[in-house]
Formats: structure tokens, C-alpha cells, sequence
């Protein structure tokens, strides 16, 4: 992820997510070259100087989980509308994304291996805008039960011949896989996808507690889009986001625009999962993100859109046309947690969900400044570099 500055640069008198006290980052050509606080600096001979007065200063978002943008689901591409996935990556750079995981929700393993072959001819000579990091498969190994908004029809058992013929030869591509751990009691699955470098999450899923332990001790590390599509939280049968809360090496991905978890409930999660420690935002936005409120296809149905959340004409809830950095200002808004963590959340969390590293030296230097006004009580940001 690089749109470097092309000059040097001071930033003084900012907050950085994750450091104590007010820094300075020092940006070259390369990226940040130091971050360092302002307390030990002495004077600096850089020509430009951007004094941030005290507002925060971040990488960008990092999206684990959208299933499309402008009108394209990520499922039809093509390679005659492989053109507006680069539009794509243009629109979210824009608003405030420097990655994403393409997301593939349940279809067909015809058009589940025609995405990701466009996509793998895209990423070596990926251009200006918010990188694509892999692909996310969000199926088909999803119980039957807790399949939500995706087509049963195309789930299929969880075997890893049935992975083998899903993955085709695109294994590389892939990043992250939804799956349901019950399906596979013989345990082999989870072991064989992390051999291939893929990182397992969990969800929409049955999996009892002792079900979703042993899956983390196989290697699953991830949990998607929490509370959704999976057992709630009891106090006898804790499920899979119980177990998934209590372990040290997980983190689970949420959804905050409001519908897809009550705010309560959410300040519930991060107060158990010691915040991005434990947890990581997510958009889950749907082909219509970037257009106005409608009547959409989807696959082979349609998704009416009110107010940024997508429901089947059943009135199934299948996702939301928020972008990610929405769900910091909603966190914030609602009083969940402070502006520091909020930003944690969609910024540094998802990429060590992946094992990228956050706001550290030598990081590529796309950055967003972040003001928090006590005034009105809002909070905006802006792209500052990059």
C-alpha cells in the first residue's frame, strides 16, 4: 500500500493511535521514516512542516469483509467489468480504505473461480487506490441453519476435497475463509487451509463452545462479523463467540452501523474483548455502497436498500452500504469508546487480524488525520498524505 509523498516531512503535535503522549513522524519518499515524541525532539531542518495541532493521526482502513461497491458484487466479476473494480479501489481509497479482502459470499464454484481469477491477474499491477490483499471467501462451508442471506443451494460439505475443488489453482489468492467448524468433524480442514497460508474464521456457524475451542486449537484465528449468524451468547453454552472472546489468539470481526448489532451489545463485546486487542471493524457493505438507497440485484434475487442497510424482500438482513470508517464515527458517536480505540478498530486491528503491522516505521505514509470536535461532538478525518 504505497502513495508516497513526494518531499519530506515533519507532522508535529499529532496523537498516533496506539503511542503515548503527542509525536512527530518523519515522512520520506519511502514512508514514515520515525516516529518520535515530541517531548524528546529537539530542532528539525525538514523544509515542510504540517503542525496538526493535537488531531489523531492514523493509517487507513483496512475492509476484511465487503462484498462489492458501485454497483459490481464481487462474485460477478468479469473480465469484461473488471474495469470497475478499479474504479472501486478508487472510491474506497476515497473514502478512507488503503486495503481490502474482495469478499465471496456463497455461489458457484464456476463464478467463485472466475472472481478469483480476475482478481488474481489484477493484484501484481494494482494502481493508484486502496489495495486489494487477497481474497476473503465467505463460504460455501456455512451450516445450513445459520446460512442467513447466503443461497443454500451452493453450500457445500466441509471436506478438503470439496476445499480442493472450490480453491481450484487460486489457493494463493485467498486470504481469509468464512467456514463453519462443525462440518468437519474428522478436523482435517482447518489444519490443511492453514498449511496453504490461509486464515480460517469462523461463522455462520452452529459450533458449540467445545466445537469452536477445538477448531482455535486447529488454527482458526478470526470470527466473522460477530454475534451475526451464530448462536448468542448463554450463559450455560457460551458458543463460538464465547469461546471466541475468551481466547488469548483470536479476533473477531463486527459490523457497527447499528442494525446488525444493537450499540449495547457492542459495547458489551469490546468491554470482554479488551477492545482492538480482541476485535476488528468491518463494513460488510454490499454491491450498492457508493449509490443512493434503492432496489439492487443480487445474484439471482434483489436487496432493497433504506438508510444504508440491505434486506432481502423477506426482510433477511444481508448486509449494509456503510463504508468502514463510518463504523469508527458510529463507535464514537455512541459513546462505546474513545476516539483512540475507535480508530485502533479500522485501522491497526484488521491488518494484525492478517498479520500486517500498524502505524510503525517504514510503513508506507498514506495517512488520515482525524479531528475530534468538543463542540459538536463529531468526529471527521481527511486524508492527510498519501
Amino acid at each position: 500500500m504505497t502513495q508516497a509523498t513526494q518531499n519530506p516531512v515533519d507532522i508535529i503535535n499529532a496523537k498516533v493511535p496506539g503511542y503515548k503522549d503527542l509525536q512527530m513522524l518523519l515522512v520520506n519518499q519511502e514512508g514514515i521514516d520515525q516516529i518520535l515524541p515530541m517531548s524528546t525532539v529537539g530542532a528539525h531542518s525538514r523544509a515542510s512542516v504540517i503542525d496538526v495541532v493535537g488531531d489523531w493521526i492514523s493509517l487507513g482502513g483496512v475492509d476484511l469483509q465487503i462484498n462489492g461497491a458501485l454497483g459490481l458484487a464481487f462474485p460477478d466479476l468479469t473480465a469484461e467489468n473488471a474495469h470497475i473494480l478499479q474504479k472501486i479501489t478508487k472510491f474506497l481509497w476515497d473514502v478512507g480504505v488503503d486495503g481490502f479482502l474482495p469478499t465471496l459470499v456463497t455461489t458457484s464454484i464456476e463464478k467463485i473461480q472466475r472472481s478469483l481469477a480476475v482478481i488474481a491477474d489484477i493484484i501484481p499491477s494494482q494502481q493508484a487506490g486502496a489495495k486489494i490483499l487477497g481474497v476473503h471467501l465467505e463460504g460455501p462451508f456455512l451450516n445450513f441453519q445459520k446460512r442467513g442471506a447466503h443461497p443454500a443451494e451452493y453450500l457445500l460439505p466441509l471436506t478438503i476435497d470439496e476445499v480442493k475443488r472450490v480453491l481450484g489453482d487460486y489457493a494463493h489468492v485467498v486470504k481469509v475463509i468464512t467456514l463453519a467448524p462443525e462440518l468437519d468433524p474428522t478436523g482435517e480442514v482447518i489444519p490443511y487451509l492453514r498449511s496453504l497460508g490461509i486464515t480460517v474464521s469462523l461463522g455462520h456457524s452452529q459450533a458449540t463452545f467445545a466445537q469452536a475451542q477445538l477448531a482455535f486449537e486447529l488454527g482458526a484465528t478470526m470470527v466473522t462479523h460477530a454475534f451475526n449468524a451464530m448462536p448468542p451468547l448463554h450463559h450455560r453454552e457460551p458458543g463460538l463467540l464465547g469461546a471466541a472472546i475468551t481466547h488469548p489468539n483470536v479476533m473477531c470481526g463486527f459490523i457497527a452501523d447499528g442494525e446488525h448489532v444493537s450499540p449495547a451489545m457492542l459495547q458489551i463485546l469490546l468491554r470482554a474483548s479488551y477492545q482492538e486487542k480482541g476485535l476488528f471493524l468491518v463494513s460488510d457493505a454490499l454491491s450498492p455502497l457508493g449509490l443512493p438507497d434503492g432496489v439492487y440485484p443480487w445474484d439471482s434475487r434483489q436487496i432493497e436498500v433504506k438508510n444504508g442497510t440491505a434486506r432481502l424482500a423477506d426482510g433477511t438482513l444481508s448486509g449494509t452500504t456503510l463504508p468502514l470508517l463510518v463504523g469508527v464515527q458510529n463507535l464514537v458517536q455512541w459513546g462505546i469508546c474513545d476516539v483512540e480505540t475507535a480508530i485502533l478498530l479500522a485501522t491497526n486491528a484488521p491488518r494484525q487480524a492478517i498479520g500486517l503491522p500498524g502505524i510503525v516505521k517504514n510503513q508506507p505514509a498514506n495517512l488520515l488525520r482525524w479531528h475530534w470536535d468538543e463542540v459538536t461532538q463529531e468526529l471527521t478525518w481527511q486524508r492527510l498524505l498519501g
